[in-house]
């Protein structure tokens, strides 16, 4: 006769990774309508701090998402990092590539375009 396996439960774990990711929208979204000048209008890294802030909170919801719904807490160690690493700088890149080139092409074309 086969083992009978135990399947738990992970109800409460998709419910806890609803609200993180839940409050982490909400913020976004407020952060996005309140637009508040500290952040908006600061400058570091060549971009606001607004749109850093933007590109970490979706580092984090995308990291989550990887994390959980995906599966990979439950594969082996090797594969979570090749998978969830690869995700997180491959992302960070582009991000970080999208808002040097937005800001150049703002700097350039600004002058001569009514946005």
């Amino acid at each position: 006769m086969a083992h009978a396996q135990e399947h738990t439960s992970h109800t409460a774990l998709i419910w806890k990774v609803f609200g993180i990711l839940s409050f982490i929208t909400i913020v976004e979204v407020a952060l996005g309508i309140w637009k508040p000048d500290f952040l908006h209008l600061t400058n570091f890294l060549g971009t606001s701090i607004l749109n850093i802030l933007f590109l970490v909170l979706t580092l984090v919801k995308a990291y989550y998402i990887t994390w959980f719904f995906m599966h990979m807490a439950d594969e082996k160690k090797n594969l979570r990092r090749a998978v969830v690493w690869t995700a997180v700088f491959l992302i960070a890149y582009l991000g970080t590539l999208m808002l040097i080139e937005g800001s150049y092409i703002n700097d350039v074309l600004g002058p001569l375009t009514k946005w």
